[in-house]
């Protein structure tokens, strides 16, 4: 599928790209071998599966893998603001994914979300623009729905809020 980022047969060129949870930042490292990738998970076994998984398919030197609470790594400042592309799937509400994958995009990067089928705008213009957020374009096709938001702005230093903060308080 395409997130509307400049795209060649090996990937988005010169990308850099975050997914949180891995399994589908192994499929697309997979279908784009050219990008750069750090795949991100909170559980300690995760993240030793996608270990194991990226070092078996020889792509240690392209692939990393960071175990953490999201809301934590955004604010390291290798990670903070880093990515192209960011992908999400299942991650959490409009709210929580916006303002903590929101937080490792790199300015004119890209954050696609998995859309559930049949499911209303969830991205309110303003909620996302106070977080430097582009209002989100959505896509559909084969199959799937996918939200692209664009970081137009600095995101502020107070965002993501701590551990738990997002979801416990959804900006909307």
């Amino acid at each position: 599928w395409s997130v509307g980022i400049a795209a060649g047969a090996t990937g988005p060129l010169g990308c850099t790209a975050l997914d949180g949870g891995g399994l589908p930042g192994l499929v697309l490292a997979a279908r784009w071998p050219a990008t750069t990738a750090t795949l991100l998970d909170s559980s300690a076994r995760r993240t030793a599966f996608l270990r194991r998984t990226v070092e078996a398919l020889g792509w240690a030197s392209r692939i990393a893998v960071a175990e953490g609470r999201a809301e934590s790594l955004a604010r390291n400042p290798e990670l903070r603001t880093a990515f192209r592309l960011v992908v999400a799937r299942s991650f959490g509400g409009p709210a929580v994914t916006a303002e903590i994958g929101g937080a490792f995009v790199e300015q004119s990067g890209a954050l696609a979300v998995s859309e559930p089928a049949g499911a209303e705008d969830r991205w309110p213009h303003g909620g996302l623009a106070g977080l430097g957020l582009s209002p989100a374009d959505l896509h559909a096709g084969a199959g799937a729905r996918v939200a692209v938001i664009r970081r137009l702005a600095e995101i502020a230093d107070r965002w993501p809020r701590g551990p738990g903060g997002p979801a416990k308080r959804p900006l909307w």
